[in-house]
């Protein structure tokens, strides 16, 4: 597992074990991000927020600490299986680099 701690008290955590990153406020569970990691691509399946936490900006926070460290990792490409990832990619072209081509 490996943590990165945010601005304001946020933590995002890779989950490897579970495949998935988290992301917590004072320990709470905000956000979360599934993904399947096959060695050359991770595919980011899935965008999850807490309800009481929605429309705060929390999933693209995930999404972004994601890409991030998969970007410093720098040996994957990513697959942006969930609409969320797929709009997220859009807003952000200067991560397009990143993705896989198909």
């Amino acid at each position: 597992m490996t943590d990165s701690t945010l601005a304001d008290g946020f933590v995002l955590t890779d989950e490897k074990d579970a495949s998935r990153y988290t992301l917590l406020h004072d320990g709470q569970l905000v956000s979360v991000l599934d993904y399947r990691d096959d060695g050359s691509t991770i595919a980011l399946t899935r965008a999850f927020t807490v309800p009481t936490f929605r429309g705060q900006g929390h999933a693209a926070r995930v999404v972004e600490g994601a890409v991030a460290d998969i970007l410093e990792r720098g040996d994957r490409k990513v697959d942006a299986v969930c609409w969320y990832v797929s709009d997220w990619f859009e807003a952000h072209p200067e991560h397009h680099a990143l993705l896989r081509r198909r």
